[in-house]
């Protein structure tokens, strides 16, 4: 039977026309629509149709990944695609193709609809992933980190190498320097934060926001947030996965009621390039990338992909640390205990600066598991620590300035013109004079 919708005609039974079973590539899937007489489209405006297919797992239409290569439409309605997924195994071509289907199997002048399917190359696979990347990164999702705060992600490609130290140190080191700098423990199950900054409580909700926990020092101060003041105890295990890691990142980017006046965010990013690094640099697109790494070849090696993940995500690559760069003994004698040369060879590698090398001091460890930062003292590696966070602030990663903002640029503009009113208000008088005089009018101000 035929059915008339929106003058056309078309088959009323419902049942697909293809297949539902796993194709392979190189499978054809015919679709047969039976519509009546009506002039078929154009193969352009079947490919602008195909814009509107989204690839579920890349986010992206099927046209700019480039998995749509092509269409053909014969006189008759006939409509040929080419469509190269990403592997020929594709769990999501079910729900492809049923958009596909959705799209074409509506239009007027269609009669039959047929999908060559294929797989792309190696090439065109990384292409396709990159402009992913780079249009998640246009389109991050709303958080609640001001959008003035500077964001560094201190990240390393194994654990064991002091990421953690570091960025307990670094942060203590802005704050001592007066800058208000939170700290997220990203680490999800290896939180350390808290114990080496000597944090302790519990995170509490206000106004339906998570009220970092707070410690002053010098003229600035730290905003902390963790898992480790989530648990019962600190020796708690946390057995979860993906998603639920991706959640807790998520909470802690947009539900934490991080202060508008927030300087920095350094985020102790687990060690890796798994899920919640890839979450993260989804969720702050903007955020910058510190790379701590030792002496040792093997973790330079492995640091360089975090450096790599980090690149094909679009985050800038501020800099290299190469902690436990040496042992200074009491006598001033110096020690290579790991090797030498990993974090220049690495900075080298990445074409980022070595920002500075950290020496092996028992006081980091020490002072940490007390929570009183080693940046604080007056140790060879708290002097390099400040070192680095000065070059951070100064050069690298220099806070925003206010003072350059729009609205307090606009009140120093009036103020200017204020000014600049008064000063002519000032000697107008005289210039009157001289001018009214000349032509013969009254003298002085009405």
């Amino acid at each position: 039977m035929y059915r008339s919708v929106f003058g056309w005609w078309k088959w009323a039974d419902p049942t697909p026309r293809e297949s539902a079973q796993p194709l392979s590539a190189g499978h054809t899937t015919p679709i047969l629509i039976n519509v009546a007489t009506t002039s078929p489209p154009t193969p352009d405006y079947v490919m602008g149709l195909m814009r509107g297919v989204i690839d579920p797992e890349l986010g992206s239409d099927i046209v700019e990944l480039g998995m749509a290569k092509g269409a053909t439409v014969t006189d008759d309605g006939w409509v040929r695609l080419q469509i190269d997924l990403t592997t020929s195994g594709c769990p999501l071509r079910a729900q492809i193709q049923k958009d596909i289907r959705a799209r074409l199997t509506s239009l007027p002048g269609i009669t039959r609809v047929t999908i060559d399917w294929g797989e792309l190359t190696q090439d065109e696979r990384s292409e396709a992933m990159a402009k992913a990347r780079f249009n998640v990164s246009q389109n991050a999702p709303d958080t609640s980190i001001p959008s003035t705060t500077k964001v560094v992600m201190v990240a390393s490609g194994k654990g064991g190498v002091g990421k953690s130290s570091i960025t307990t140190n670094l942060a203590a080191a802005l704050a001592e320097q007066g800058y208000a700098v939170g700290v997220m423990d990203a680490d999800i199950w290896g939180f350390s934060v808290p114990r080496m900054l000597g944090v302790d409580g519990d995170l509490v909700s206000k106004d339906g926001k998570i009220q970092p926990l707070v410690r002053k020092i010098g003229a600035g101060r730290l905003e902390v947030v963790s898992m480790g003041f989530l648990v019962d105890q600190e020796d708690s295990a946390l057995m979860w996965r993906g998603l639920m890691l991706n959640r807790a990142v998520q909470h802690f980017c947009q539900d934490v009621a991080w202060p508008s006046d927030l300087d920095y965010l350094l985020i102790d990013m687990p060690p890796g390039t798994g899920d919640v690094q890839m979450g993260l640099a989804k969720m702050l697109p903007r955020a910058e990338m510190l790379i701590v790494t030792t002496p040792a070849l093997n973790a330079q090696k492995v640091a360089a992909r975090v450096a790599d993940m980090g690149a094909k995500n679009y985050l800038r690559i501020v800099g290299v640390i190469e902690n436990m760069s040496e042992f200074v003994a009491p006598d001033g004698s110096r020690h290579s205990l790991f090797g030498e040369g990993g974090g220049q060879q690495l900075a080298d590698d990445i074409g980022a600066p070595l920002l500075g090398r950290v020496p092996i001091e028992p006081a980091v460890s020490v002072n940490g598991d007390q929570g009183d930062p080693a940046a604080l003292g007056e140790t060879p590696a708290a002097e390099q620590l400040r070192a680095i966070a000065r070059v951070l602030a100064e050069e690298y990663v220099p806070p925003v300035e206010m003072a350059g903002c729009s609205a307090r640029m606009l009140d120093a503009a009036m103020a200017a013109l204020d000014a600049l009113d008064e000063n002519e208000s000032s000697t107008e008088p005289a210039d009157a004079t001289v001018q009214r005089s000349s032509s013969g009018g009254s003298s002085g101000r009405s």
